[in-house]
């Protein structure tokens, strides 16, 4: 089917049938892998016809990225539903040790989907721009609190940018590497008191 046949739901049950394409084709490549899932198999979970998927969505990987768009933050970046809290240098480690947790328990629960996510950004180009547009989405979102609670330090997105770094670094260490000589307890305090120093220097 060509690009021009593709066509965009304007009628509520259009668009929740779309959704439920999209949501049904996420879920499958998710927790099957992206090449061990087909239309087919797509269209049977949504409760549509293969034809019915064709109208809204060239192939599998126009229905990926659309899933990409619409599921991906709550796994790979929870830290974008923080609340506008305040942050202060005393209660900085505390709200940053949450965050970790948080960022944590998404990846445990999403342990298979984040596998198959990942192993896509180094093979198709939008995925891998996905990322990186979120990354610096996240990295300017931080910023911008930290900037309206007075951390006026130099270089703030460097170095908040950094500090997603060690946070993503320490959840992949602690979900998927599992180092049973490392105590990751120690680790994450480590990991806080370096992200303390790191937005509290003044350089």
């Amino acid at each position: 089917m060509s690009e021009t046949e593709i066509r965009e739901p304007i009628q509520k049950r259009s668009i929740e049938t779309k959704d439920k394409i999209i949501k049904a084709g996420f879920d499958l490549i998710c927790h099957d892998g992206y090449y061990n899932t087909n239309t087919s198999k797509i269209a049977k979970k949504a409760g549509v016809s293969t034809g019915i998927v064709y109208q809204y969505f060239k192939d599998k990987r126009d229905i990926f990225l659309s899933g990409l768009n619409k599921y991906a933050d709550d796994i790979f970046y929870p830290m974008f539903n923080i609340p506008n809290i305040n942050f202060t240098k005393d209660n900085l480690a505390n709200i940053f040790k949450n965050m970790i947790q948080k960022y944590i328990s998404n990846h445990k629960l999403s342990a298979i989907a984040h596998e198959e996510i990942t192993a896509m950004t180094h093979s198709d180009k939008d995925v891998a721009s996905h990322f990186h547009k979120k990354e610096m989405e996240m990295t300017n979102k931080i910023s911008n609190i930290l900037i309206n609670n007075n951390f006026n330090t130099p270089n703030i997105k460097e170095k908040v940018h950094i500090v997603m770094g060690l946070i993503d670094n320490l959840c992949h260490e602690i979900v998927y590497h599992k180092h049973k000589e490392l105590d990751y307890n120690i680790m994450t305090d480590l990991v806080i008191d370096e992200i303390v120093h790191i937005l509290t220097i003044k350089d």
